[in-house]
């Protein structure tokens, strides 16, 4: 590796334990130093480890931590592992999720697979991990505080980025097996090679399960007859990259998604189903024009289209089943069409400070049948610039500040800016911080929707404008204990609401405050552990109350033991959640239903020729805590009353996969 690859690792300012320890694996899997180290040579993979040098927060989740933390979706290795990210499964895995990065709104939260935006272009506040499995992953890049810079709409709060399995100088792969207590069955491949200048990466997932009952037996009418969540889940991802020079790489990337997806309910229900097909195209070309000036240019297509299946049991005049049975949706469509363009360069001049560039269109439509939305095209087009300081400006100071203008097809033109800085006091004492604004968009939804039953969109809605500071204090040392103290401040302005039944701009203002810890301990090379405490005020202008779907506190702990001389791995994670409220409609208004913690419990044991051989056991929840992730509105099969019902979260499962590395 070379020297200021090592370095740009160890400049880390804070990475959990096991982070920390999985960017030196074990001797038996040099390949997967070998896929970040041609990763990182490009512009627009190393956007995290610039944005880092310069104050800004980043977290690495990698596969090697979601593999032994037994995940098989993207949500729940999330929601156990990533400082100050809270997530909530709606009904275990393969699902919706409600979420939170240190106290925001779900929807001020960018998700990406691949630097891809994959949020949901119709409703801002629909999470898009419902689709996302862990096998594919090779690493999860999470960037924290307002990146409106580079990343554009909804990274308010900050950006996930999900990076699939990466090119390989050295041929490989691995192919899973993996079983689980609520029925479930999990496949899983991937290979990589790289003959002459052609690189290949192939990788597909298969998970389907019966799924958990979703609700208490007494939240449950006698009118539902489907009362398990299930889910079938198929991903098949082809990377392809051709080295036209030493200096330039054109490649080419496809990833197709089947799955069909209970959409549970607590009364009438005989069957509720989403059938998604999902296709991310992209196309990029990366040239190291000199040593000094590097570029892509990257198109991408993004195709996300889902019929709906609403299907209810009748009853009679006494509110019991008849046998009969109503459609209400017969694959009823709702979708979307994204479309992109980004071209960036980044300039090193040597000469005290650095540039980076770029220019970014999209433009997207979508439509639903359900509840209606008007098929309209909206697009945007956005320059974005950044100057960095050097070492030869500041010896022991990084300083980053740039601007970026978004002009959408409508009204709502918009500049945001950012300035941060990184400084060393000492060797391992450090100083990072940033502040700047961010926005978010309208989604189609607020701009266009126009069903009679339901608030009218408004096309001339503008965004949501937000300031936010991210300010942090911590010491780093190469083993033993690390630390960091972080408090964080987020305003977001011209809230979008709703007057005399359309969208409308706002003038409230919703503050968002509070502090996080994070320690690590290193008590050998082969044990760590690692804590994170997260304290946050979410109230609206004129209140006094947390706002709903916002927890007051999260704590996430891990203890984790991995020898490169020992077969045995084992992993213990614990995530407690504080008081938490949401509001049921209906009149019921706001309920809490926090306080609870969850305990996961993992091991494994690597066997046979190189440790080729793998089997992982997992107990998810080993404390069987029954727990609310969310509560909904119900009504009785008898007389139509309705009452608030909680959406529980997976109960105690045990899980046993088997990994054969190639």
């Amino acid at each position: 590796m070379e020297p200021w690859k090592l370095a740009s690792l160890a400049a880390m300012p804070w990475l959990t334990a096991a982070a920390l320890a999985a960017q030196t694996p074990a001797e038996e899997e040099p390949a997967l130093v070998e896929e970040i180290i041609v990763q990182a040579e490009r512009v627009e993979e190393t956007i995290p480890l610039d944005l880092r040098q310069f104050g800004n927060r980043v977290e690495v989740i990698t596969a090697e931590e979601l593999q032994r933390g037994g995940f098989n979706d993207v949500a729940q290795g999330l929601q156990m592992t990533v400082p100050g990210l809270y997530l909530a499964p709606k009904n275990g895995a393969f699902d919706y999720v409600g979420c939170s990065l240190q106290g925001s709104r779900c929807q001020d939260i960018l998700w990406l697979i691949d630097g891809v935006r994959i949020n949901n272009r119709l409703y801002n506040s629909t999470s898009p991990l419902d689709t996302v499995p862990a096998h594919m992953v090779e690493r999860i890049e999470v960037l924290y505080g307002g990146q409106g810079i580079f990343y554009g709409t909804q990274s308010v709060a900050g950006v996930v980025n999900i990076v699939t399995k990466s090119f390989s100088d050295s041929q490989g792969g691995r192919v899973g097996l993996g079983v689980d207590g609520n029925d479930g069955l999990h496949a899983n491949v991937d290979y990589r090679a790289s003959p002459g200048g052609h690189r290949f990466v192939l990788y597909a997932s298969s998970d389907e399960a019966d799924g958990i009952q979703p609700y208490k037996d007494e939240d449950i009418q006698p009118s539902t007859t489907d009362r398990d969540r299930s889910y079938d889940v198929t991903t098949l991802g082809l990377k392809y990259a051709y080295e036209v020079s030493e200096r330039a790489r054109l490649s080419l990337q496809y990833q197709h998604t089947d799955a069909e997806l209970d959409f549970a309910r607590a009364y009438l229900n005989y069957d509720t189903f989403n059938a998604r097909d999902e296709d991310i195209l992209t196309l990029k070309y990366d040239l190291q024009a000199t040593d000094n000036v590097g570029l892509f240019v990257k198109a991408y297509s993004h195709t996300w289209d889902t019929s709906y299946t609403r299907i209810y049991n009748v009853l009679d005049d006494n509110g019991a089943v008849t046998g009969n049975r109503r459609t209400v949706n017969d694959a009823s469509y709702w979708g979307y069409d994204d479309y992109g363009l980004t071209a960036m360069t980044r300039i090193e001049t040597g000469g005290g400070f650095d540039f980076a560039a770029g220019y970014e269109h999209q433009r997207f439509s979508g439509s639903d049948d359900v509840l209606l939305i008007a098929d309209q095209t909206e697009s945007v087009n956005a320059f974005f610039g950044q100057i960095r300081t050097n070492e030869e400006a500041l010896a022991r100071t990084r300083m980053a500040v740039g601007l970026r203008h978004n002009s959408p097809s409508g009204d709502g033109k918009v500049t945001v800016g950012n300035f941060s800085l990184h400084h060393d006091f000492t060797d391992s004492v450090y100083l990072r911080g940033s502040a700047g604004t961010s926005f978010r968009l309208p989604d189609a939804w607020q701009l266009y929707g126009n069903d009679p039953c339901c608030t009218m969109g408004n096309p001339d809605l503008e965004g949501e404008k937000s300031r936010n500071v991210n300010v942090a204090i911590g010491a780093r040392r190469g083993s033993g204990l690390r630390w960091e103290v972080i408090g964080f401040q987020r305003a977001v302005d011209d809230l979008i609401g709703v007057v005399d039944g359309m969208r409308v701009n706002t003038d409230r203002t919703v503050d968002f405050g509070g502090w996080e810890l994070n320690l690590a301990y290193e008590f050998t090379p082969d044990w760590t552990a690692s804590f994170n405490y997260v304290a946050t005020s979410a109230e609206a202008e004129g209140g006094s109350e947390q706002i709903t779907d916002v927890p007051e506190s999260t704590l996430k702990a891990s203890l984790s033991y991995r020898a490169a001389s020992s077969p045995v791995e084992l992993v213990l994670t614990l995530l407690n959640v504080g008081d938490l409220y949401d509001s049921v409609s209906g009149g019921i208004g706001r309920v809490e239903h926090g306080g609870y913690t969850v305990l996961d419990l993992g091991g494994a044991c690597r066997f046979g020729n190189g440790d080729r051989h793998r089997i992982g056991i997992r107990l998810e929840n080993a404390l069987d805590e029954e727990y609310a992730s969310s509560l909904g509105r119900s009504f009785r099969d008898v007389d139509g009353s309705s009452y608030p019902y909680a959406n529980l979260g997976t109960p105690r499962t045990f899980h046993v996969a088997y990994t054969f590395r190639l």
